[in-house]
Formats: C-alpha cells, sequence, structure tokens
C-alpha cells in the first residue's frame, strides 16, 4: 500500500497517505484501497477494492463518474443517472444506467483493482497499513505479499491487527497524527483545507411504543365481546426525537 492526495469538495482531507507523495518532484507509488473515499491520486494508481461512494459506473460502458458529492446507493444499486458517453460515430449518448461501485458482502472484488492491488504488493518494497485491522480476505492479506518477497510491513491502527506479528514496525494510534508527524519529518507541507467541514451526529433512537394487551374474548349470551386495557403503571421512557445534527467543526 502508498500514498497519494486524498481530498473532496463534500469531505475534509485526510492526511491518509500524505498530500504531496505524487508531486511532480516525487516518486510515485501504486496504492489501493478498501475504504469508501474520495481520491484525487492518478486513477491508473489505484485500486478500489471495495468500492468508492463518490463514484458511480455504467455497467454498458464500463465508464466511472467522480462525483463532488456521495452517489447515494450502495451495493451496485442504480443511482437513478444515465451515461452520457457517446456512442459510436456519435449517433446518441449510452444511457446505460449507472450504478454505485460499493460491494455489499455477497459481491466479488472487482477483477482489476485486485489484479493491480496484488502485483504492487508483491513488487514494494514497503507496505504501509493505515486504520484497518487486516480481517477482511483477501485485501487483508496482500501486505503479507511484500512480507514473503523480503520487503517491509509496516501497521498504523489503534487496536492489534491480525498481522501485528508480520509487521517491522507497529504504531498503535490515530492515522491522522501519525501521518502529521510523518508529513512534518520529511519536510513536506499538508495543503490548507478551504472546503466545508461538517461534523454528523445521530441522538439516540426513541423506545418503540408499549403494544396494548389484548383480554382473552368473554363469551356473552353467544356474542364475543373483547376488551383493550393499556397496561397500569407501564413504564415509559422519554427520549428526544432521533435526528441528524449538522454542526461546524472546530477550527
Amino acid at each position: 500500500m502508498a500514498c497519494g492526495p486524498w481530498r473532496n469538495a463534500a469531505w475534509p482531507p485526510s492526511l491518509t497517505p500524505p498530500s504531496r507523495m505524487l508531486g511532480p518532484r516525487r516518486p510515485t507509488w501504486p496504492w489501493f484501497s478498501w475504504n469508501a473515499w474520495a481520491s484525487s491520486a492518478s486513477w491508473d494508481k489505484l485500486a478500489e477494492l471495495h468500492g468508492n461512494m463518490f463514484v458511480e459506473e455504467c455497467p454498458k460502458c464500463k465508464t466511472q463518474y467522480v462525483r463532488d458529492t456521495v452517489v447515494g446507493t450502495m451495493g451496485l444499486k442504480a443511482t437513478g443517472r444515465l451515461c452520457t458517453v457517446a456512442k459510436a460515430r456519435g449517433l446518441r449518448a449510452c444511457r446505460g444506467e449507472l450504478r454505485d461501485t460499493i460491494l455489499d458482502w455477497e459481491d466479488s472484488l472487482p477483477d482489476r483493482d485486485l489484479m493491480l492491488a496484488d502485483e504492487a504488493s508483491r513488487t514494494a518494497d514497503l507496505s504501509v497499513t493505515l486504520g484497518t485491522s487486516l480481517q477482511i480476505r483477501p485485501s487483508g492479506n496482500l501486505p503479507l505479499a511484500t512480507k514473503r518477497r523480503g520487503g517491509r510491513l509496516v501497521i498504523v491502527n489503534l487496536q492489534p491487527t491480525k498481522h501485528d506479528r508480520q509487521a517491522d514496525l507497529r504504531i498503535h494510534g490515530y492515522v491522522d497524527e501519525v501521518m502529521c508527524k510523518l508529513m512534518k519529518h520529511l519536510g513536506l507541507e499538508i495543503p490548507a483545507w478551504d472546503g466545508p467541514c461538517v461534523l454528523d451526529k445521530a441522538l439516540p433512537p426513541l423506545p418503540r411504543p408499549v403494544a396494548l394487551k389484548a383480554e382473552p374474548p368473554v363469551h356473552l349470551n353467544g356474542a364475543v365481546h373483547v376488551s383493550y386495557k393499556p397496561k397500569p403503571n407501564s413504564p415509559i421512557l422519554h427520549r428526544p426525537p432521533k435526528r441528524v445534527k449538522t454542526e461546524a467543526a472546530p477550527s
């Protein structure tokens, strides 16, 4: 796994990977991701094994569209937009039904991205895993290919991972803090972020209403009488309604 710039108009940039490593005077590394973030790295050096929430793809012509905001669906579902790529001879647009690229549990990994990630892992001198427990296979085992061929493995994660014993260096900490120190050590400047920055907070949901208990039917002269009584002194939890609150993040 290697490094490239990550930023999008709808999200603050992450310090993972460092933003300047793909500059014109820096060596470029292929890197792969199984997180659904947006990236401005060169697409031919990017393998997104589990999809990207900012990307939708046409199943007919395989054209991918990178959006400024989340496409709105998950699980390779239709997004409601159509492909606008012109067909051969420019007669009319493809009009394929665009779908998101986020995989569900039963979906297979994309062949092109898996091959690129596997090749990069086998030929890399160093694999750096950032913020992942490495539990999901086969993507979680890809960094081990670097070790098997004499390379080094660095793992940065808050909790222990299943491959900690294989790592040459383990750092248990926040990825952004680690990468910020690395950028400072390398003498690389982190670009300022001037886009929107928000925090989403969800309050606990309301409890389900207490179901009224039906009394057994009483037979009166052949007629059936059914009455409902609420359970006396039943505890009722009072909680604020569920809502999503958007606040400006402190600078």
